[in-house]
């Protein structure tokens, strides 16, 4: 059954106009066909339709549950966005399908970009979210300095993935299955010497991700996939 995303369901039972336009236009829904929608906080309801309006489709909640948490543990990925947004774009949907909880676009000293346009990042998310059958939609942060970033208390592990010279573990010889982890992953010019310094003052553990050098979006996939892994 498609899903729905309407994260005011319970106060303001109607389709948001994006969602209504495809339930109604492309879908051909119509009064009393059922809807499956989700809030992006973890629910699910089952929904009758009462009024097929391609802007404002009005539903009855006929059923709500909480969906299982998919994961046992909190995954934070913290990334210099990419020059071409593609690539970033890329990022944001499949580790929303695999499964993250936060996503944090860091402005670095070698940043390449230093501006986005959250709302699309967000419109991303919410369409792997629904794709991926999940019901808890990553929580998206725009742009932030990357020292007022790091300077921030987490409760967890903290890692910085960097490029320097010198012996560094890899990211599954530290973590353990159940922590909660935050990792930093810096542009394609990587973090400078400065920030990995800082980053490690504030209690970030550096980490290899493999003998590849990868780009900034692949790096920052296989972070994320790489927790997934180590807690199945």
């Amino acid at each position: 059954m498609q899903i729905f995303y309407t994260p005011n369901i319970v106060a303001n039972p109607v389709l948001p106009e994006e969602e209504s336009g495809h339930c109604v236009r492309v879908l051909r829904l119509s009064e009393g066909d059922h809807v499956l929608l989700t809030d992006g906080k973890g629910a699910f309801y089952k929904a009758a339709i009462t009024q097929a309006h391609p802007k404002h489709c009005g539903v009855e909640l006929l059923e709500s549950w909480q969906q299982a948490p998919l994961w046992p543990f909190y995954v934070h990925i913290a990334v210099a966005p990419t020059k071409n947004m593609d690539r970033m774009e890329w990022f944001v949907e499949k580790a929303a399908e695999i499964g993250v909880d936060a996503i944090s676009c860091l402005n670095c000293r070698f940043s390449e970009r230093r501006e986005i346009k959250p709302a699309r990042l967000e419109k991303i998310l919410v369409s792997a979210m629904k794709q991926s059958q999940k019901a808890t939609l990553p929580r998206l942060e725009g742009m932030v300095d990357f020292k007022a970033f790091v300077s921030r208390p987490f409760e967890g592990r903290k890692f910085i993935a960097h490029c320097e010279e010198g012996e560094k573990p890899l990211l599954r010889q530290l973590y353990h299955p159940g922590e909660r982890a935050l990792i930093l992953i810096g542009p394609e010019g990587d973090f400078s010497p400065e920030e990995i310094a800082f980053a490690k003052d504030n209690g970030f553990e550096a980490i290899s991700l493999g003998e590849s050098r990868l780009r900034t979006e692949t790096a920052a996939l296989v972070a994320c996939h790489t927790l997934h892994v180590l807690n199945q």
